[in-house]
């Protein structure tokens, strides 16, 4: 979908012949993943992947549902794996991509440059790389000898922060470029899982955005889901807005009581030793779950989850 490419990888050679036998086991948990770099060649751009499947799915040919993650700003491919694992471990495979200009490298530097970087990182031509990094990756696992593991029927974009608005472009919402409104959907996205979306791109762009997506999304945030940086703040309201504004006919909302917005990375402490551990696991089963519901037909998945975590849950939405 993007031009002429050139594989590039950091774990393997011959991806293409290899690259089963190439997997790393993580340890006690029944997941292998491989770390691979791509050159999309017609953006001269890098996009370092982390590919996570199910041991079970590396023996035969089975395929299944894939979930293509977006890291938020500072992160990398490494992240989430909370979330990976959980994947993993419920017959999910997951892509979790790396966006080389918002990434963890905006960390590093000069301290007195930070503010700098952080801006450049949040510019909308950033944003629609992002989106472009998640289509080129998905092109590239499905034209390689790995496509066999995953069922293309079934892919959905998840994301956390400026990842979540990254899902959520895939998933059809549009951003500002030029003084108009451009689509950067890629159809084969099936449905969003958005956790702590910021709001698009100047607030006022929110609705406008949003409406066009139309596949199923599951919108998860906390009470105390906000956001601080130099220059920058977004409260928990943004990620409600986001949730409301988004055109989904099928569309969850999860809000957990207290938190924070890092609560949801693989940070542990972050919102409160007892309940991080908590929202984890619940966010983890409640992702895992939704895509059941869209993919298979599982409709007992709500009630239940709803259940089980009603001590940490400050409001839910589910809207079918």
């Amino acid at each position: 979908m993007l031009g002429a490419v050139t594989v590039l990888s950091l774990a393997i050679v011959g991806m293409h012949r290899h690259a089963l036998a190439n997997y790393q086991k993580v340890s006690n948990l029944d997941i292998n993943f491989i770390d691979l770099e791509w050159l999309d060649s017609s953006r001269n751009r890098v996009v370092p992947i982390r590919f996570y499947l199910p041991l079970q799915n590396t023996t035969q040919i089975a395929t299944s549902p894939l979930v293509v993650f977006s890291h938020g700003l500072g992160g990398s491919r490494n992240g989430y794996s909370y979330l990976a694992r959980h994947f993993a471990n419920n017959g999910i495979a997951s892509l979790h991509l790396q966006h080389v200009s918002s990434d963890k490298s905006v960390w590093g530097g000069n301290a007195f440059g930070l503010i700098e970087r952080l801006a450049a990182a949040l510019q909308t031509n950033e944003a629609v790389a992002r989106a472009q990094d998640l289509s080129f990756a998905l092109d590239m696992l499905l034209s390689s000898d790995l496509a066999k593991y995953v069922d293309k029927s079934r892919v959905a974009a998840a994301g956390h922060s400026y990842g979540a608005n990254t899902a959520l472009l895939a998933a059809g919402a549009q951003v500002r470029q030029g003084g108009i409104f451009i689509s950067l959907r890629d159809t084969r996205i099936r449905a969003a899982v958005a956790i702590s979306a910021p709001h698009y791109y100047g607030r006022e762009d929110t609705s406008r955005s949003l409406a066009s997506v139309s596949v199923p999304s599951l919108h998860i945030t906390a009470t105390e889901d906000n956001i601080r940086m130099p220059g920058y703040f977004s409260s928990v309201q943004d990620r409600l807005n986001v949730f409301d504004a988004t055109g989904s006919a099928v569309k969850w909302l999860a809000v957990f009581e207290g938190g924070s917005h890092s609560v949801f990375t693989d940070r542990m402490g972050t919102g409160g030793i007892a309940l991080n551990p908590k929202v984890k696991l619940a966010t983890a089963e409640l992702a895992t779950g939704f895509l059941k519901t869209i993919f298979e037909g599982d409709e007992s998945v709500a009630k239940e989850w709803t259940i089980k975590h009603a001590d940490i849950i400050s409001k839910s939405i589910f809207q079918s």
